[in-house]
């Protein structure tokens, strides 16, 4: 098993990685911008490009790659039974927004990808995230717990009772679309008024104060205090997204990633921490938040797991391969 080769895709609005391993760890990671324009096939012909770009630069036979997992930004379509993606930051179709030179509204992502490879498995990035995290890092043996992504967007990963939650389309986990407030002026990209991703992710909330999110929450960790109340206000809504899932789901953990958590959850923690907490204490007592053990290479290392033979996890487990790649 040890000459086996898989394949992983981590396919976003801004870049696309593709990922080759073996039982003993990743043996390349190459990026490329992704593709916006051309037919309705180019984003998918370009995964498959890259991956073959990818064999070749680990000096690996392309022939030898069958097994390819993806993890992929949504929201996800089913087209003649197999998962198209359509995602409003990449389709043009939807928005018509200039800096997407496309008609596309659904790109048939599992189709082409099918017609190269043997095996595909296809996950929303933050179902993959949270693959991740229940098999090599801080969720391990916790059946019921939520991967959750603070950065340019805001998604989740659900799993109950040891199960991962899927849905009909594959599309479960969009909380970051739930109404918070429908009266503001909070607009999320995917036309909502008021919704979490639209309040605090780190594109709209950029947008709205007309400042880039980064800055603003560096501001804020600085101590400006026109900074310190906007973040603060975020991380508020924030943990109220987090009490909704946990009160919805009986949750237990939150594993949590993404830019803005991974620079300043040292301060963000204990606003959202009482926000949670703070309410209904036989929903919440007992509810802890952490942050992601796998930093930014979450959904690469979940895409490799969905197709990772299970006598590769342990080995995987005691030398955490995946580091080479930070």
């Amino acid at each position: 098993m040890n000459q086996a080769i898989i394949g992983a895709l981590d396919i976003g609005g801004t870049k696309m990685a593709a990922i080759l391993a073996n039982a003993d760890g990743p043996l390349v990671r190459i990026t490329q911008p992704t593709v916006k324009n051309g037919s309705i096939t180019a984003l998918a012909d370009q995964a498959v490009a890259l991956l073959h770009a990818a064999c070749e630069r680990a000096g690996v036979d392309r022939t030898m790659l069958t097994r390819v997992g993806v993890a992929s930004c949504g929201p996800f379509v089913c087209v003649d039974g197999m998962l198209g993606i359509a995602p409003p930051n990449i389709c043009g179709g939807h928005s018509g927004s200039p800096d997407l030179p496309n008609d596309w509204t659904i790109i048939p992502l599992e189709k082409v990808l099918r017609e190269h490879f043997e095996t595909v498995a296809i996950e929303n990035d933050c179902v993959t995230a949270l693959v991740a995290e229940r098999t090599f890092g801080a969720a391990i043996d916790v059946p019921d717990c939520v991967y959750v992504t603070w950065s340019t967007g805001i998604g989740f990963g659900l799993c109950v009772d040891g199960r991962i939650l899927r849905g009909k389309q594959g599309n479960a986990g969009h909380a970051g679309h739930m109404l918070m407030s429908p009266d503001s002026n909070a607009v999320c990209g995917c036309g909502n008024r008021g919704d979490l991703e639209g309040l605090i992710s780190g594109r709209n909330l950029g947008n709205r104060v007309g400042q880039a999110t980064a800055d603003v929450f560096q501001a804020a960790a600085n101590g400006e205090p026109l900074a310190r109340t906007v973040a603060t206000e975020a991380a508020e809504w924030f943990g109220r997204g987090l009490y909704n899932v946990a009160a919805t789901l009986d949750t237990s953990l939150f594993v949590v990633g993404g830019s803005v958590w991974e620079h300043h959850a040292d301060w963000l923690a204990p606003i959202v921490r009482e926000q949670v907490v703070s309410r209904l204490p036989a929903l919440t007592q007992g509810v802890t938040i952490v942050t992601a053990a796998l930093g930014r290479l979450v959904a690469d290392v979940g895409a490799l797991a969905l197709v990772m033979p299970n006598e590769w996890i342990p080995r995987w487990r005691e030398t955490s391969p995946w580091r080479t790649l930070a």
